[in-house]
């Protein structure tokens, strides 16, 4: 990895939020996708600003964008963007979307940025190295029990009916005497894991560009990562993604699902 790619992915991060901050609780058009979710201007400028300086300084690499598609798909170097991951929570004038914006290697997450462009918070992760949350290194939490963990995942109307089967049964172990998940906050859960606020994060249905970023975050901040038989995520991962701020308590969450 170039040792310049932090500060590009700084760089990115800074001009999607600039092209952000004016529209949030403003005046803006959106529309629904084909996938039935939202799209606001806000999405297409800041996705929009990023592609510019990548395909300006890094024309060799290849673009992974939620709105704008794929470019040199060959390039074993992949910026992966997701201008704003909880639209909704953009549209409800809510601070707790985030730009993600990630580097992959041969389908591998190796550098990972959370950017909270209203809030300015900004997590930075890079595989082998710790993660940093406004340039100050910060740690996930211990969790010694199963009971008492704390387990988040932004709606659970995400889930299919199995699906929510398996989630439930992770909240009655974590919350036996009276179910308090956290919900909503997409990209932010995860970022609030890798600092120590949260413990557990379940999700399905996720694109490569909503987990890529999240890997290296979380995994620098000392948590880990999966699927849900475990397995480390990367580019041909299904989209159901396990978050943990204690790696001890994954064999406790999967033997939960079933």
């Amino acid at each position: 990895m170039n040792p310049s790619d932090i500060d590009l992915a700084n760089r990115l991060a800074d001009a999607a939020g600039a092209a952000i901050r004016p529209l949030f609780r403003g005046d803006w058009q959106a529309e629904v996708k084909a996938d039935h979710s939202a799209v606001t201007e806000a999405d297409r400028a800041a996705e929009a600003a990023m592609r510019a300086i990548i395909e300006a300084e890094r024309p060799d690499d290849g673009i992974i964008g939620e709105e704008y598609g794929s470019r040199n798909e060959g390039a074993g170097r992949q910026w992966v963007l997701d201008p704003i991951d909880g639209t909704q929570s953009f549209v409800a004038g809510r601070a707790i979307f985030g730009t993600l914006i990630a580097l992959c290697q041969d389908g591998w997450p190796v550098l990972g940025v959370i950017d909270q462009p209203i809030q300015k918070e900004r997590w930075v992760g890079r595989i082998g190295e710790g993660t940093t949350f406004n340039g100050r290194p910060v740690r996930t939490r211990a969790c010694p029990a199963f009971e008492g963990m704390s387990v988040a995942t932004t709606s659970p109307h995400c889930f299919s009916e199995e699906e929510a089967d398996a989630y439930l049964r992770v909240v009655s172990a974590a919350y036996p005497e009276r179910p308090w998940p956290v919900y909503g906050g997409d990209c932010y859960n995860y970022a609030l894991l890798a600092s120590g606020h949260i413990d557990c994060v379940l999700e399905t249905g996720l694109k490569l560009h909503d987990y890529a970023a999240l890997v290296p975050v979380v995994e620098g901040a000392g948590g880990m990562m999966s699927d849900w038989q475990g397995h480390p995520l990367d580019a041909g991962s299904d989209g159901r993604v396990i978050a943990l701020g204690d790696p001890a308590r994954l064999e406790d969450v999967l033997e939960a699902m079933g």
